[in-house]
Protein backbone atom coordinates (compact mmCIF):
# COMPACT_ATOMS: atom_id res chain seq x y z
CA UNK A 1 0.00 0.00 0.00
CA UNK A 2 1.29 3.51 -0.74
CA UNK A 3 1.70 6.23 1.64
CA UNK A 4 -1.97 7.66 2.38
CA UNK A 5 -0.54 10.99 0.77
CA UNK A 6 -0.64 9.40 -2.36
CA UNK A 7 -4.42 9.19 -2.43
CA UNK A 8 -4.89 12.57 -1.84
CA UNK A 9 -7.15 13.98 -4.86
CA UNK A 10 -8.23 9.60 -5.97
CA UNK A 11 -11.09 7.86 -5.36
CA UNK A 12 -11.58 5.65 -2.81
CA UNK A 13 -14.31 3.42 -2.27
CA UNK A 14 -14.53 2.11 1.37
CA UNK A 15 -17.39 -0.92 1.20
CA UNK A 16 -19.18 -1.74 4.29
CA UNK A 17 -20.62 0.94 7.10
CA UNK A 18 -19.40 -0.77 10.43
CA UNK A 19 -17.40 0.90 12.71
CA UNK A 20 -13.99 0.34 10.58
CA UNK A 21 -15.42 1.23 7.90
CA UNK A 22 -16.45 4.76 8.92
CA UNK A 23 -13.08 5.21 10.74
CA UNK A 24 -11.48 4.53 7.18
CA UNK A 25 -13.68 6.90 5.41
CA UNK A 26 -12.87 9.76 8.09
CA UNK A 27 -9.31 9.14 7.66
CA UNK A 28 -9.31 9.08 4.12
CA UNK A 29 -11.62 12.16 3.32
CA UNK A 30 -9.26 13.85 6.09
CA UNK A 31 -6.07 13.47 3.83
CA UNK A 32 -8.41 14.94 0.71
CA UNK A 33 -9.46 11.57 -1.04
CA UNK A 34 -12.37 11.56 -3.11
CA UNK A 35 -14.40 8.83 -1.08
CA UNK A 36 -17.58 6.68 -1.67
CA UNK A 37 -18.89 5.00 1.33
CA UNK A 38 -20.78 2.08 0.50
CA UNK A 39 -23.19 -0.55 2.16
CA UNK A 40 -25.64 -3.24 0.81
CA UNK A 41 -27.84 -2.58 3.91
CA UNK A 42 -31.35 0.08 2.95
CA UNK A 43 -30.73 3.46 4.19
CA UNK A 44 -32.24 2.94 7.34
CA UNK A 45 -30.44 0.11 8.83
CA UNK A 46 -27.38 2.85 8.34
CA UNK A 47 -27.21 4.86 10.75
CA UNK A 48 -23.52 6.14 10.27
CA UNK A 49 -24.13 7.66 6.60
CA UNK A 50 -25.84 11.12 7.97
CA UNK A 51 -22.48 11.29 9.97
CA UNK A 52 -20.71 10.96 6.60
CA UNK A 53 -22.61 12.72 4.26
CA UNK A 54 -22.27 15.97 7.11
CA UNK A 55 -18.52 15.51 6.06
CA UNK A 56 -18.75 15.83 2.36
CA UNK A 57 -19.05 11.78 2.01
CA UNK A 58 -20.73 10.42 -0.35
CA UNK A 59 -22.71 7.66 0.52
CA UNK A 60 -24.35 4.85 -1.18
CA UNK A 61 -27.11 2.45 0.56
CA UNK A 62 -29.32 -0.62 -0.34
CA UNK A 63 -26.73 -2.32 -2.74
CA UNK A 64 -23.61 -2.77 -4.69
CA UNK A 65 -24.08 -0.15 -8.01
CA UNK A 66 -22.15 -1.87 -11.17
CA UNK A 67 -20.17 1.17 -11.75
CA UNK A 68 -19.09 1.24 -7.70
CA UNK A 69 -15.24 0.29 -8.78
CA UNK A 70 -14.13 1.83 -11.95
CA UNK A 71 -10.68 2.26 -13.61
CA UNK A 72 -10.37 5.11 -11.57
CA UNK A 73 -10.13 4.05 -8.21
CA UNK A 74 -7.37 3.63 -6.42
CA UNK A 75 -8.35 1.35 -3.71
CA UNK A 76 -10.91 -0.38 -2.02
CA UNK A 77 -11.15 -0.56 2.18
CA UNK A 78 -13.17 -3.38 2.41
CA UNK A 79 -14.85 -4.86 6.29
CA UNK A 80 -13.40 -8.05 7.17
CA UNK A 81 -16.52 -9.55 6.80
CA UNK A 82 -17.58 -8.84 3.37
CA UNK A 83 -16.58 -12.08 1.22
CA UNK A 84 -14.19 -11.47 -1.81
CA UNK A 85 -16.79 -13.48 -3.42
CA UNK A 86 -19.09 -9.97 -3.07
CA UNK A 87 -19.41 -8.19 -7.04
CA UNK A 88 -17.66 -5.03 -6.07
CA UNK A 89 -14.54 -7.22 -4.91
CA UNK A 90 -14.75 -9.31 -8.12
CA UNK A 91 -14.52 -6.60 -9.96
CA UNK A 92 -11.75 -4.60 -8.15
CA UNK A 93 -9.64 -8.03 -8.25
CA UNK A 94 -10.02 -7.89 -12.07
CA UNK A 95 -9.19 -3.85 -12.50
CA UNK A 96 -5.84 -4.62 -10.52
CA UNK A 97 -7.38 -2.72 -7.50
CA UNK A 98 -6.18 -2.74 -4.26
CA UNK A 99 -8.11 -4.09 -1.48
CA UNK A 100 -7.11 -3.82 1.84
CA UNK A 101 -8.78 -3.92 5.35
CA UNK A 102 -8.79 -1.06 8.00
CA UNK A 103 -5.67 -2.55 9.49
CA UNK A 104 -3.61 -1.98 6.75
CA UNK A 105 -4.70 1.49 6.41
CA UNK A 106 -4.16 1.89 10.55
CA UNK A 107 -0.24 0.34 10.16
CA UNK A 108 0.41 2.92 7.42
CA UNK A 109 -0.50 5.93 10.24
CA UNK A 110 0.71 4.82 13.07
CA UNK A 111 3.34 6.62 14.94
CA UNK A 112 3.45 4.36 17.89
CA UNK A 113 4.85 0.76 17.71
CA UNK A 114 2.25 -1.89 17.13
CA UNK A 115 1.25 -5.05 19.22
CA UNK A 116 -0.48 -7.35 16.68
CA UNK A 117 -2.57 -10.15 18.60
CA UNK A 118 -4.50 -13.43 16.98
CA UNK A 119 -5.64 -16.58 17.23
CA UNK A 120 -9.03 -19.23 16.82
CA UNK A 121 -9.69 -18.46 20.63
CA UNK A 122 -8.48 -16.33 23.31
CA UNK A 123 -8.06 -13.32 21.66
CA UNK A 124 -10.28 -10.69 23.42
CA UNK A 125 -8.74 -12.25 26.51
CA UNK A 126 -5.58 -11.94 25.89
CA UNK A 127 -5.17 -8.43 24.46
CA UNK A 128 -6.99 -6.84 27.39
CA UNK A 129 -5.10 -8.80 29.95
CA UNK A 130 -1.61 -7.56 27.87
CA UNK A 131 -3.82 -3.65 27.93
CA UNK A 132 -4.03 -4.06 31.84
CA UNK A 133 0.00 -5.38 32.30
CA UNK A 134 1.62 -2.61 30.03
CA UNK A 135 -0.36 -0.38 32.04
CA UNK A 136 0.70 -1.57 35.32
CA UNK A 137 4.08 -1.50 34.26
CA UNK A 138 3.46 2.16 32.90
CA UNK A 139 3.95 1.54 29.15
CA UNK A 140 1.36 3.52 28.04
CA UNK A 141 -0.70 0.76 26.18
CA UNK A 142 -4.11 2.11 23.65
CA UNK A 143 -6.23 -1.19 22.88
CA UNK A 144 -8.40 -1.32 19.77
CA UNK A 145 -8.85 -3.54 17.15
CA UNK A 146 -11.07 -6.56 16.47
CA UNK A 147 -11.38 -5.85 20.47
CA UNK A 148 -14.24 -2.62 19.75
CA UNK A 149 -12.37 0.37 18.62
CA UNK A 150 -11.64 0.88 15.34
CA UNK A 151 -7.37 0.67 14.86
CA UNK A 152 -7.33 3.50 12.34
CA UNK A 153 -9.23 5.77 15.48
CA UNK A 154 -6.82 4.85 17.92
CA UNK A 155 -3.90 5.07 15.01
CA UNK A 156 -4.64 8.68 15.02
CA UNK A 157 -4.52 9.33 18.35
CA UNK A 158 -1.52 7.48 19.65
CA UNK A 159 1.14 9.23 20.79
CA UNK A 160 4.49 7.61 19.47
CA UNK A 161 6.09 6.30 23.25
CA UNK A 162 2.69 4.55 23.48
CA UNK A 163 1.80 0.92 22.27
CA UNK A 164 -1.43 0.32 19.84
CA UNK A 165 -2.09 -3.28 21.42
CA UNK A 166 -4.87 -4.79 18.88
CA UNK A 167 -6.88 -7.62 19.04
CA UNK A 168 -7.19 -8.97 15.04
CA UNK A 169 -8.64 -11.75 13.27
CA UNK A 170 -8.14 -13.60 10.16
CA UNK A 171 -10.73 -11.34 8.28
CA UNK A 172 -8.89 -8.04 8.95
CA UNK A 173 -5.08 -9.44 8.49
CA UNK A 174 -6.46 -11.49 5.34
CA UNK A 175 -7.06 -8.15 3.91
CA UNK A 176 -2.80 -6.45 4.50
CA UNK A 177 -0.05 -6.39 2.70
CA UNK A 178 2.72 -3.92 4.62
CA UNK A 179 1.05 -4.12 8.24
CA UNK A 180 4.05 -4.76 10.99
CA UNK A 181 3.71 -5.53 14.73
CA UNK A 182 6.53 -4.73 16.72
CA UNK A 183 5.16 -7.36 18.19
CA UNK A 184 2.76 -10.39 17.00
CA UNK A 185 1.39 -13.22 19.17
CA UNK A 186 -0.39 -16.39 17.60
CA UNK A 187 -2.12 -17.88 20.42
CA UNK A 188 -3.34 -21.18 19.02
CA UNK A 189 -5.07 -22.55 15.61
CA UNK A 190 -8.44 -24.50 15.24
CA UNK A 191 -10.92 -25.45 12.30
CA UNK A 192 -13.31 -22.20 11.81
CA UNK A 193 -14.64 -19.61 9.62
CA UNK A 194 -13.99 -22.16 6.94
CA UNK A 195 -17.33 -21.12 5.48
CA UNK A 196 -15.29 -17.52 4.59
CA UNK A 197 -11.81 -19.13 4.03
CA UNK A 198 -12.86 -21.70 2.15
CA UNK A 199 -9.64 -24.00 3.30
CA UNK A 200 -7.82 -24.39 6.56
CA UNK A 201 -4.87 -23.58 4.04
CA UNK A 202 -5.95 -19.95 3.83
CA UNK A 203 -7.21 -19.50 7.39
CA UNK A 204 -4.01 -20.48 8.11
CA UNK A 205 -1.92 -18.06 5.46
CA UNK A 206 -4.21 -15.34 6.72
CA UNK A 207 -3.14 -15.54 10.17
CA UNK A 208 0.17 -15.73 9.28
CA UNK A 209 0.14 -12.63 7.78
CA UNK A 210 0.67 -10.84 10.87
CA UNK A 211 4.24 -12.45 11.28
CA UNK A 212 5.09 -11.82 7.07
CA UNK A 213 7.25 -8.47 7.25
CA UNK A 214 8.43 -8.39 10.69
CA UNK A 215 12.27 -9.00 11.03
CA UNK A 216 14.44 -9.63 13.51
CA UNK A 217 14.33 -6.37 15.14
CA UNK A 218 10.76 -7.31 15.86
CA UNK A 219 9.28 -10.45 18.46
CA UNK A 220 7.07 -13.34 17.68
CA UNK A 221 5.48 -14.36 20.76
CA UNK A 222 3.90 -18.02 20.21
CA UNK A 223 2.14 -21.04 21.41
CA UNK A 224 4.63 -23.84 21.61
CA UNK A 225 1.85 -26.52 23.18
CA UNK A 226 -0.08 -26.29 19.18
CA UNK A 227 1.73 -28.36 16.64
CA UNK A 228 0.29 -26.04 13.60
CA UNK A 229 1.16 -22.76 15.30
CA UNK A 230 4.85 -24.03 16.01
CA UNK A 231 5.27 -25.26 12.24
CA UNK A 232 4.01 -21.98 11.08
CA UNK A 233 6.84 -20.71 13.77
CA UNK A 234 9.70 -22.26 11.73
CA UNK A 235 8.92 -19.33 9.10
CA UNK A 236 9.07 -16.47 11.54
CA UNK A 237 11.94 -14.04 10.93
CA UNK A 238 11.37 -12.08 14.11
CA UNK A 239 13.18 -13.18 17.16
CA UNK A 240 11.06 -15.85 18.86
CA UNK A 241 9.15 -15.65 22.09
CA UNK A 242 7.28 -19.30 22.85
CA UNK A 243 5.51 -19.77 25.79
CA UNK A 244 4.25 -23.36 27.08
CA UNK A 245 1.72 -24.77 29.71
CA UNK A 246 3.31 -28.39 28.84
CA UNK A 247 7.01 -28.11 29.08
CA UNK A 248 9.68 -26.17 30.50
CA UNK A 249 11.79 -24.08 27.78
CA UNK A 250 15.32 -22.51 27.67
CA UNK A 251 14.57 -19.24 26.78
CA UNK A 252 10.32 -18.05 27.10
CA UNK A 253 7.46 -17.83 29.46
CA UNK A 254 5.88 -21.67 31.11
CA UNK A 255 4.35 -23.31 33.57
CA UNK A 256 6.63 -25.38 36.26
CA UNK A 257 5.47 -28.06 36.99
CA UNK A 258 3.95 -28.75 33.37
CA UNK A 259 0.17 -29.64 33.04
CA UNK A 260 0.04 -33.10 31.57
CA UNK A 261 0.58 -33.82 27.93
CA UNK A 262 -3.07 -34.24 26.30
CA UNK A 263 -4.00 -38.07 25.86
CA UNK A 264 -2.50 -39.19 29.25
CA UNK A 265 -4.30 -40.71 31.91
CA UNK A 266 -4.58 -37.82 33.74
CA UNK A 267 -8.03 -36.91 33.71
CA UNK A 268 -9.31 -32.72 34.04
CA UNK A 269 -9.69 -31.52 37.29
CA UNK A 270 -11.82 -29.40 38.87
CA UNK A 271 -11.16 -25.53 37.11
CA UNK A 272 -9.33 -27.43 34.49
CA UNK A 273 -6.54 -28.01 36.00
CA UNK A 274 -5.81 -31.62 34.57
CA UNK A 275 -2.86 -32.64 36.52
CA UNK A 276 -2.42 -34.48 39.82
CA UNK A 277 -0.12 -31.16 41.14
CA UNK A 278 -1.52 -29.37 43.17
CA UNK A 279 -2.52 -25.50 41.42
CA UNK A 280 -0.38 -24.46 44.67
CA UNK A 281 2.52 -25.82 43.43
CA UNK A 282 2.59 -24.75 39.93
CA UNK A 283 4.48 -21.21 38.99
CA UNK A 284 4.60 -19.32 36.17
CA UNK A 285 8.21 -18.46 34.76
CA UNK A 286 10.33 -16.95 32.54
CA UNK A 287 13.29 -17.56 31.44
CA UNK A 288 14.91 -14.74 29.09
CA UNK A 289 17.53 -17.19 28.26
CA UNK A 290 20.75 -15.84 29.94
CA UNK A 291 20.96 -18.49 32.29
CA UNK A 292 18.69 -16.51 34.45
CA UNK A 293 15.06 -17.08 35.85
CA UNK A 294 11.91 -15.12 37.31
CA UNK A 295 8.99 -16.60 39.27
CA UNK A 296 5.93 -14.35 38.18
CA UNK A 297 3.12 -15.62 39.76
CA UNK A 298 0.56 -18.73 40.83
CA UNK A 299 -1.17 -19.96 38.72
CA UNK A 300 -4.06 -20.70 41.44
CA UNK A 301 -4.02 -16.60 42.05
CA UNK A 302 -4.62 -15.43 38.21
CA UNK A 303 -7.79 -13.49 38.39
CA UNK A 304 -9.40 -15.99 36.02
CA UNK A 305 -9.52 -19.84 35.84
CA UNK A 306 -9.45 -22.54 33.57
CA UNK A 307 -6.59 -24.05 32.15
CA UNK A 308 -6.53 -21.87 28.69
CA UNK A 309 -6.76 -18.49 30.51
CA UNK A 310 -3.59 -19.97 31.98
CA UNK A 311 -2.53 -19.77 28.39
CA UNK A 312 -3.77 -16.74 27.82
CA UNK A 313 -1.77 -15.37 30.67
CA UNK A 314 1.45 -16.92 29.51
CA UNK A 315 1.07 -14.95 25.93
CA UNK A 316 0.03 -11.74 27.91
CA UNK A 317 3.52 -11.84 29.88
CA UNK A 318 5.76 -12.71 26.95
CA UNK A 319 4.16 -9.83 24.74
CA UNK A 320 4.35 -7.39 28.22
CA UNK A 321 7.83 -8.16 28.63
CA UNK A 322 8.90 -8.21 24.83
CA UNK A 323 7.40 -4.42 25.46
CA UNK A 324 9.97 -3.55 27.81
CA UNK A 325 7.84 -4.48 31.18
CA UNK A 326 10.21 -5.69 34.48
CA UNK A 327 8.83 -9.25 35.34
CA UNK A 328 8.02 -7.79 39.25
CA UNK A 329 5.86 -5.44 38.05
CA UNK A 330 3.19 -8.25 36.83
CA UNK A 331 2.06 -10.45 39.34
CA UNK A 332 -0.90 -7.77 40.11
CA UNK A 333 -2.57 -7.08 37.77
CA UNK A 334 -2.56 -10.85 36.94
CA UNK A 335 -4.10 -11.96 40.15
CA UNK A 336 -6.68 -8.59 40.09
CA UNK A 337 -7.61 -9.14 36.28
CA UNK A 338 -11.19 -10.01 36.25
CA UNK A 339 -11.96 -11.05 32.33
CA UNK A 340 -14.33 -9.53 29.85
CA UNK A 341 -17.50 -9.50 29.37
CA UNK A 342 -19.20 -12.33 27.48
CA UNK A 343 -16.01 -14.81 28.08
CA UNK A 344 -17.03 -17.37 30.78
CA UNK A 345 -18.25 -14.40 32.63
CA UNK A 346 -20.15 -14.98 35.97
CA UNK A 347 -23.58 -13.30 35.38
CA UNK A 348 -25.03 -14.59 39.22
CA UNK A 349 -26.27 -17.11 41.34
CA UNK A 350 -30.12 -17.93 41.62
CA UNK A 351 -31.68 -20.30 43.18
CA UNK A 352 -28.57 -21.82 43.80
CA UNK A 353 -27.87 -22.16 41.03
CA UNK A 354 -24.36 -20.07 39.17
CA UNK A 355 -25.08 -18.89 36.04
CA UNK A 356 -21.72 -17.87 33.36
CA UNK A 357 -22.02 -16.28 30.17
CA UNK A 358 -19.40 -17.58 27.50
CA UNK A 359 -21.42 -16.04 24.12
CA UNK A 360 -17.94 -15.54 22.62
CA UNK A 361 -17.50 -19.35 22.64
CA UNK A 362 -18.18 -19.30 19.02
CA UNK A 363 -16.48 -22.81 18.30
CA UNK A 364 -16.02 -26.15 19.69
CA UNK A 365 -12.86 -25.77 20.84
CA UNK A 366 -13.12 -22.68 23.03
CA UNK A 367 -16.98 -24.21 24.12
CA UNK A 368 -14.38 -27.10 25.70
CA UNK A 369 -11.94 -25.05 27.24
CA UNK A 370 -14.64 -23.05 29.10
CA UNK A 371 -16.39 -26.64 30.08
CA UNK A 372 -13.52 -27.60 31.75
CA UNK A 373 -12.91 -24.54 33.44
CA UNK A 374 -16.30 -24.94 36.04
CA UNK A 375 -17.08 -27.61 38.31
CA UNK A 376 -19.47 -30.12 37.46
CA UNK A 377 -22.68 -30.93 37.31
CA UNK A 378 -23.21 -28.34 34.61
CA UNK A 379 -25.84 -27.44 31.91
CA UNK A 380 -24.71 -26.04 28.90
CA UNK A 381 -26.64 -23.83 26.43
CA UNK A 382 -25.61 -24.26 23.12
CA UNK A 383 -26.18 -23.60 19.39
CA UNK A 384 -26.14 -20.86 16.92
CA UNK A 385 -24.96 -20.63 13.39
CA UNK A 386 -24.55 -23.75 11.11
CA UNK A 387 -20.74 -23.37 9.34
CA UNK A 388 -20.71 -27.35 8.60
CA UNK A 389 -19.13 -28.85 11.38
CA UNK A 390 -20.60 -31.94 12.86
CA UNK A 391 -19.53 -31.11 16.62
CA UNK A 392 -18.43 -34.36 17.24
CA UNK A 393 -15.64 -33.18 18.93
CA UNK A 394 -17.69 -32.35 21.93
CA UNK A 395 -18.54 -35.79 22.15
CA UNK A 396 -15.77 -36.64 25.23
CA UNK A 397 -16.93 -32.83 26.77
CA UNK A 398 -20.52 -34.25 26.82
CA UNK A 399 -19.78 -37.90 27.90
CA UNK A 400 -17.39 -36.12 30.73
CA UNK A 401 -18.46 -33.42 32.16
CA UNK A 402 -22.19 -32.49 31.02
CA UNK A 403 -25.13 -32.75 33.12
CA UNK A 404 -27.37 -31.72 30.50
CA UNK A 405 -27.80 -29.89 27.57
CA UNK A 406 -30.49 -27.27 25.84
CA UNK A 407 -30.12 -26.40 22.75
CA UNK A 408 -31.54 -23.69 20.11
CA UNK A 409 -30.32 -21.92 16.25
CA UNK A 410 -29.56 -23.93 13.37
CA UNK A 411 -26.97 -26.05 14.91
CA UNK A 412 -29.52 -27.89 17.63
CA UNK A 413 -30.47 -30.87 15.72
CA UNK A 414 -26.84 -31.51 15.06
CA UNK A 415 -25.61 -30.97 18.39
CA UNK A 416 -28.40 -33.01 19.63
CA UNK A 417 -27.02 -35.96 18.26
CA UNK A 418 -23.84 -35.80 19.95
CA UNK A 419 -25.66 -34.93 22.95
CA UNK A 420 -27.20 -38.50 22.36
CA UNK A 421 -24.35 -40.30 21.36
CA UNK A 422 -22.75 -39.00 24.63
CA UNK A 423 -25.58 -40.51 26.68
CA UNK A 424 -26.74 -37.63 27.91
CA UNK A 425 -30.28 -38.27 28.86
CA UNK A 426 -31.02 -34.87 29.54
CA UNK A 427 -31.70 -32.78 25.98
CA UNK A 428 -33.98 -30.13 25.21
CA UNK A 429 -34.05 -28.87 21.78
CA UNK A 430 -35.17 -25.50 21.74
CA UNK A 431 -37.77 -24.40 18.53
CA UNK A 432 -38.00 -20.82 17.34
CA UNK A 433 -40.49 -18.90 19.39
CA UNK A 434 -41.27 -15.49 19.13
CA UNK A 435 -38.18 -13.50 18.38
CA UNK A 436 -34.83 -14.51 19.08
CA UNK A 437 -35.01 -13.31 22.41
CA UNK A 438 -37.73 -15.30 23.28
CA UNK A 439 -36.39 -18.58 22.28
CA UNK A 440 -33.50 -17.64 24.07
CA UNK A 441 -35.26 -16.85 27.45
CA UNK A 442 -36.90 -20.17 26.91
CA UNK A 443 -33.49 -21.64 26.87
CA UNK A 444 -32.60 -20.18 29.96
CA UNK A 445 -35.56 -21.20 31.53
CA UNK A 446 -35.14 -24.95 30.25
CA UNK A 447 -31.73 -24.89 32.18
CA UNK A 448 -32.75 -23.83 34.99
CA UNK A 449 -35.66 -26.43 35.08
CA UNK A 450 -32.72 -28.80 34.54
CA UNK A 451 -30.54 -27.59 37.30
CA UNK A 452 -30.36 -28.09 40.78
CA UNK A 453 -28.87 -26.10 43.73
CA UNK A 454 -24.81 -26.11 43.50
CA UNK A 455 -25.40 -26.89 39.49
CA UNK A 456 -23.52 -24.54 36.84
CA UNK A 457 -25.77 -23.12 34.04
CA UNK A 458 -23.40 -22.10 31.23
CA UNK A 459 -24.06 -20.46 27.56
CA UNK A 460 -21.24 -21.50 25.75
CA UNK A 461 -22.61 -21.88 22.15
CA UNK A 462 -20.27 -23.10 20.49
CA UNK A 463 -21.19 -21.14 17.58
CA UNK A 464 -21.25 -18.19 15.66
CA UNK A 465 -24.46 -15.70 16.97
CA UNK A 466 -25.83 -14.30 13.49
CA UNK A 467 -28.24 -16.71 12.76
CA UNK A 468 -30.52 -15.64 15.58
CA UNK A 469 -28.62 -12.07 17.06
CA UNK A 470 -26.34 -9.32 15.10
CA UNK A 471 -23.56 -10.01 17.55
CA UNK A 472 -22.44 -12.71 20.72
CA UNK A 473 -22.71 -9.38 22.46
CA UNK A 474 -26.45 -9.05 22.48
CA UNK A 475 -26.89 -12.99 22.90
CA UNK A 476 -24.43 -12.81 25.63
CA UNK A 477 -26.41 -9.66 27.32
CA UNK A 478 -30.12 -11.50 26.46
CA UNK A 479 -28.77 -14.36 28.26
CA UNK A 480 -27.86 -12.61 31.55
CA UNK A 481 -31.16 -10.83 31.33
CA UNK A 482 -32.80 -13.80 31.58
CA UNK A 483 -30.88 -15.26 34.12
CA UNK A 484 -31.20 -12.13 36.46
CA UNK A 485 -35.44 -12.27 35.87
CA UNK A 486 -36.02 -16.20 36.54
Amino acid sequence: MRPLEDYQGRRVVVLGLARSGVAAAKLFHKIGAAVVANDRKPREQCPEAEELEALGISVVCGGHPSDLVTEDVAIVVKNPGIPYSADPLVRAAELGVEIVTEVEVAGRISRAPIIGITGSNGKTTTTTWTGELLAAAGLSPLVAGNIGRPLCDAAEEIEPQDWLVAELSSFQLKGTVDFKPRIACLLNLAETHLDYHGTMDDYVASKAKLFANQTEEDTAVYNADDPAVLKLSEAFRASKLPFSLLRSLDAGVFVEPAYPMPGSDVSPAEGGDGSSASPAERWIVYRPGDGTEHRIARVDRLGIPGRHNAANALAAIAIALAAGAKPEQLREPLESFRGVEHRLEYAGTFGGVKYYNDSKATNATATTMSVYSLPAPLILIAGGLDRGSDYMELLPVFRERLKGVVLLGETREKIRKVAEAAGLTSVKVVEPVGDAADTLRLAVKEAAAMASPGDTVLLSPACASWDMFPSYEVRGRIFKESAHTL
